[in-house]
This record gives C-alpha cells, sequence and structure tokens, in this order.
C-alpha cells in the first residue's frame, strides 16, 4: 500500500484522507440518527445538538483510551499525548465517552437512555465501517502475514486486511440493526444490546489478528473490552427478556 494519507493542503496545513473519512462518517450517522430520531417524534436538531457533544468527547475519550494504555511511551513524552495529528485514536474509548454523553443528555432532555441508544447505534457503526478506510489509505490497522487470496502489501509482506474485516462487520452490522432490528425491536435497547454483542465478538476475533494491539500484560485490550462488551449485551437482552414476560 503506497497511499498518500494527505489530500490536501489549505494554508500550510495538511488535511488527512483520515479526517475526511470520519468526518463523513460522522455527518452520515448524523443523517441516518436523525431520520430515526424523527420517526420516534422528538424535536428536529436533536441528534446535532448530542453530535456536538458526541464529537468533542469521542475524541477525548478515544484520545485517552490510546494514553492510558500506551503510558510507558507517553509518560516520557508528555507533550505528545496532545498531538493527535501524529495518530493515536481508539474506538473503544470513543464508545465509552458517547456512553456517559447519551446518558447525561438524555437525563438532561429527559429521554429514556436506552431509546437514545437505540436511534444512535446504527450510525455509530456506519460510521465505524467508514472510518476504518482510513486506517488503511494509512497503512495501520492490519494483521500479520498471510497467504490468502485477498491479503495487502504492506512494506513488502502480504498481512490480513484486519481493517477490511472489521469495516465489513460494521456495514454488516449496521445493515441488521438499522433496516431489520429497530423495526422489530421488542424493548429499549434491544438495539443497543445487539450492538454490543456483535460488535464485541467480531472484534475479540478481529484483534488476534492484529499487529498494533495495546496490551495489558500478555492480554490483548481490546479483546478484554471486547468480552465485556459481549456479557453487557447479552445481560441487557436475558434482562429485558425477562421483564417481557411479567
Amino acid at each position: 500500500m503506497n497511499f498518500n494519507p494527505v489530500a490536501f493542503r489549505i494554508f500550510n496545513i495538511d488535511v488527512m484522507w483520515y479526517g475526511i473519512l470520519i468526518g463523513l462518517g460522522v455527518l452520515v450517522g448524523i443523517f441516518l440518527a436523525d431520520r430515526l430520531a424523527n420517526k420516534e417524534g422528538y424535536y428536529n436538531g436533536m441528534i446535532t445538538d448530542l453530535a456536538t457533544f458526541l464529537i468533542i468527547f469521542g475524541v477525548i475519550g478515544a484520545r485517552l483510551y490510546y494514553v492510558v494504555f500506551s503510558w510507558d511511551y507517553y509518560s516520557k513524552n508528555l507533550i505528545e499525548i496532545f498531538a493527535i495529528r501524529n495518530g493515536g485514536l481508539a474506538i473503544y474509548g470513543g464508545v465509552f465517552a458517547g456512553i456517559i454523553v447519551t446518558y447525561i443528555f438524555s437525563k438532561n432532555k429527559n429521554i429514556p437512555f436506552f431509546k437514545l441508544a437505540d436511534i444512535l447505534v446504527p450510525s455509530l457503526a456506519f460510521g465505524q465501517g467508514i472510518g476504518r478506510w482510513g486506517n488503511f489509505i494509512n497503512g495501520e490497522a492490519h494483521g500479520g502475514p498471510t497467504s490468502l487470496p485477498w491479503a495487502i502489501n504492506v512494506d513488502g509482506v502480504m498481512v490480513h486486511p484486519t481493517f477490511l474485516y472489521e469495516s465489513i462487520l460494521d456495514f454488516a452490522t449496521f445493515l441488521f440493526l438499522y433496516f431489520y432490528l429497530y423495526k422489530n425491536k421488542k424493548f429499549e435497547g434491544h438495539v443497543f444490546s445487539f450492538y454490543m454483542i456483535l460488535y464485541g465478538l467480531g472484534r475479540f476475533f478481529i484483534e488476534g489478528l492484529r499487529t498494533d494491539s495495546l496490551y495489558i500484560g500478555p492480554f490483548r485490550v481490546s479483546q478484554l473490552v471486547s468480552l465485556v462488551f459481549v456479557f453487557v449485551g447479552v445481560i441487557l437482552l436475558i434482562k429485558n427478556k425477562e421483564n417481557l414476560k411479567k
């Protein structure tokens, strides 16, 4: 892969393809979530209002997550903590921050949290699917060596295109959540639960192929978090199914 990560320059500032793709994912996500919110009868602009906070704190959360689990490096290079343009954002950190922001917003607006989460997660999956192509252009988030026919060339070595695996996972999750499950959900939080299970399971196996994972001792952080996602999603499903029977 020999793609130039810089799309163009404005006033001697490089505009990166990664940022463009993330921005595109955000815009499409806002549009899709807004459609669901309007169908639920919420006021016009609610998703835009929430998205402002999600973007700001999502980036902060994604950066903090990466810095915390790369502290051996950043403890010796503190100024680099703020150098986001040099890379170092972790999606799970952004998701955790987004959940907290959404919870606070829902309480402030008197909206059931799980109802709002159901509206948002299909768009989150879609945005993740777009964003992974930024990893492709940057030549990152790939796996180890493989002889599979769809392998990609990175520095002369044929490797797993794990960014592609996750992009497919994300888009498939979006299609299922947005076009099927949301219309047929049985309780508030149904869509949110399935997002956690589907993404958690897929990410667990994909992470095992990557060569740039963050670690806690011998364990890959994202695999541990993925297991937590699956566990919480299953608990939510079981709990709510029991409530439906009462």
